[in-house]
């Protein structure tokens, strides 16, 4: 059987002829056409993320919620009829805030009145509470200093009543004045 192949002829701009070669502008177009044919059925994957590690920071941020959360209510706990159920009065009587450090047991090695208005009777109740909840959760190792110790801020809420709220777990106060 005889076959006959047909042959390209193409021209350049001198008019010389060539059979058989495809035009330069043709060839990149197959070219373009032949990558992007290739690349259809490729998936490109960017390359891994590195993960990026939680800082100490915050992971000790979380630990210390945790243990000031454990130390409330350990101080709730311990002082059961002191402490204020239901919402607080929209004028506090008093805002006491103590400072305290604990050892590696839980030990309270001191304590102190930090920020007060003056009320001695609720500063009085305050720093009680924290004796009668000792010795406390004991903290972390990584939360202590140097010295095996952690230093803590507490807020007492005290109603006119004498009763009190601590921060981490008071209510929302009254909107009005009664």
């Amino acid at each position: 059987m005889f076959t006959r192949t047909r042959h390209l002829r193409h021209c350049n701009e001198r008019g010389v002829c060539s059979v058989g070669e495809w035009p330069a502008h043709v060839r990149g177009m197959f070219l373009v056409a032949g990558l992007v044919i290739g690349m259809a059925g490729c998936t490109i994957t960017p390359p891994p993320r590195a993960s990026v590690p939680t800082p100490a920071a915050a992971i000790n941020s979380a630990t210390l919620d945790q243990y000031r959360d454990a130390v409330a209510r350990r101080i709730l706990e311990r002082n059961p009829s002191y402490v204020l159920r239901g919402t607080p009065q929209a004028m506090l009587r008093s805002l006491v805030v103590v400072s305290f450090t604990v050892d590696s047991n839980g030990r309270v090695l001191e304590s102190s009145v930090y920020r007060t208005n003056g009320d001695d009777e609720a500063e009085s109740t305050a720093l009680a509470s924290l004796r009668r909840a000792a010795p406390l959760p004991q903290p972390p190792g990584k939360l202590l200093n140097g010295r095996g110790q952690l230093e803590l801020f507490e807020d007492w809420l005290f109603n006119d009543n004498g009763k009190f709220q601590l921060r981490e777990f008071a209510s929302p106060q009254a909107q009005t004045i009664d």
